[in-house]
C-alpha cells in the first residue's frame, strides 16, 4: 500500500470511528483520546488530517449531509413528475432525518458545536440548492404560481428542519407519518 493510500485509509478510519462515537455519545462526551484509540492511530495522525476535534466533526457532518443529499436526490429522481419529485424529496429528507445517526450529528450537535450561523450556511450549501432548483422548475412549468424562490426555499427548509428537530425528540413512531402528511398538505397549498 502506498503512503497516499495509507493516509487515505487513516482519514477514512478517523471519520468512521469519530462518527460512530459522536453518534453514540454526542460530540461533548467524546474526547480526542477516545477517537484515536478507537481508530488505532496516534494524536499526531489525527492532527495530520484535521486541525482538531471540531474540524473532524465538520468532516463527519459534511459526510452525513452528503449522504442525506444523495438519499433525497435518489428518491426524488425516481419520480417522473416534477411535483412528485418535490414531495418525494421532502419526505425523503424527513425520513433520513429520523435516523438517529443523522439526528445526533446533523440536527442536535451541529448547531451547538458550530454555532447557528455556520450550521445554517452548511445546511444551505448542502440542501437549499436542490430545493431551489426543484421549486424553480415547478414555477417555470406553471405548477406553482410565479413568485420569488429564495424566500420560499427558506420557509420550506426552515419548516422541514424544525420538523426534523422535533422528530429527533419525539418518542411516538407515528409522528413521522403525521409530519409527512402535514408537510404534503402544506406543499399542496403552493400548487397554482
Amino acid at each position: 500500500m502506498s503512503r497516499a493510500e495509507q493516509r487515505e485509509q487513516t482519514r477514512r478510519t478517523l471519520l468512521r470511528e469519530s462518527r460512530r462515537l459522536f453518534t453514540a455519545k454526542g460530540y461533548g462526551a467524546v474526547g480526542l483520546s477516545q477517537i484515536v484509540n478507537a481508530a488505532g492511530v496516534t494524536k499526531g495522525a489525527l492532527y495530520h488530517h484535521f486541525d482538531g476535534k471540531a474540524a473532524l466533526f465538520r468532516a463527519v457532518l459534511a459526510q452525513v449531509q452528503e449522504e442525506v443529499g444523495r438519499r433525497v436526490a435518489a428518491t426524488a429522481d425516481a419520480e417522473p413528475d416534477l411535483w412528485d419529485q418535490l414531495v418525494a424529496g421532502c419526505h425523503a429528507f424527513l425520513t433520513a432525518s429520523a435516523d438517529p445517526d443523522v439526528q445526533r450529528i446533523m440536527l442536535i450537535d451541529a448547531p451547538a458545536v458550530l454555532g447557528w450561523n455556520e450550521w445554517r450556511a452548511l445546511d444551505e450549501a448542502a440542501s437549499a440548492r436542490h430545493l431551489s432548483d426543484a421549486l424553480t422548475h415547478l414555477i417555470e412549468a406553471g405548477v406553482i404560481a410565479r413568485q420569488p424562490v429564495a424566500p420560499l426555499v427558506r420557509l420550506l427548509s426552515g419548516a422541514m428542519n424544525e420538523a426534523a428537530l422535533w422528530l429527533a425528540t419525539s418518542a411516538d413512531p407515528g409522528d413521522l407519518a403525521d409530519t409527512k402528511a402535514a408537510l404534503t398538505r402544506m406543499l399542496e397549498s403552493l400548487r397554482g
